[in-house]
């Protein structure tokens, strides 16, 4: 199913469609005829990984989640590079992610300052070849850092500017 998706906006005449989501410097999928080939470098993009949530009060979003909800809920853990705590909340198919500052520089403290109720900060999404993937959109997506940080499950992550990204703050994540 997925790669028939990606079949189709890779044939040429949805390129002009979807110029932001088919790039030819991508080098993902290209078209001959009914045959698909992979090139060197290749990366695709897999499931939601989370949605991130920020919160002006840790304890009474986790307390939401749990006990009226019903959710397993983690305990919060510092993410000092990044200037948060992070607590998630397993779902079905996928998670929140619970975002507290954590010092004075956090981004979260600038985001909580435009919303102080709080609100969706971020979408994660996995990707299979993480450094292939900012090679190949950092020309039309700006990264917010160039190279990749250890995210909160432990793995690489980098985050694409969301002037860039339709107004959605988006996470990639080493799958």
């Amino acid at each position: 199913m997925a790669l028939r998706l990606f079949a189709r906006l890779c044939v040429p005449s949805r390129k002009a469609l979807y110029p932001s989501v088919v790039n030819s410097a991508r080098r993902c999928i290209t078209v001959r005829g009914t045959e698909l080939v992979k090139d060197e470098g290749a990366w695709k993009l897999g499931r939601l990984n989370h949605v991130a949530i920020a919160v002006p009060d840790l304890q009474k979003a986790m307390a939401m989640y749990r006990d009226v909800l019903g959710a397993k809920v983690s305990e919060p853990v510092p993410m000092p590079e990044h200037g948060v705590y992070t607590v998630f909340v397993e779902l079905g198919n996928t998670k929140l992610e619970l975002l507290y500052p954590l010092g004075e520089k956090s981004p979260i403290t600038a985001f909580m300052k435009k919303k102080p109720e709080g609100g969706m900060h971020h979408i994660c999404i996995e990707v299979d070849n993480i450094k292939s993937a900012i090679a190949s959109v950092k020309n039309r997506i700006r990264p917010i850092d160039p190279e990749p940080k250890i995210g909160a499950h432990g793995k690489p992550v980098v985050f694409l500017h969301p002037k860039d990204c339709n107004g959605v703050l988006i996470e990639l994540e080493q799958a």
